[in-house]
């Protein structure tokens, strides 16, 4: 679900600056550390993550396949110290 928030911009050094409320950056996915591409038009500002994001647990569960990576680990016999 989409998230919206009324921001003030804010001097910060020779900047200005926006603060993203905790709802909006875990809505879009932002985290402490990630890249984002800033890019202007006619209407104001974009700001998304470079790059593909990375899956929430419930995503990389949703697309497991259990055919294809079920089953055993290591389906050969034990060796070495494995074997008692």
């Amino acid at each position: 679900m989409a998230k919206t928030a009324t921001l003030t911009i804010q001097q910060w050094g020779n900047s200005l600056a926006v603060r993203i409320p905790a709802a909006v950056a875990r809505s879009a996915h932002f985290e402490v550390g990630l890249e984002v591409e800033v890019t202007t038009d006619e209407v104001g500002v974009t700001v998304k993550p470079v790059g593909p994001r990375k899956l929430t647990l419930a995503e990389k569960l949703a697309k497991f396949d259990l055919s294809k990576h079920g089953g055993e680990a290591m389906a050969a016999s034990p060796v070495g110290v494995e074997a008692f």
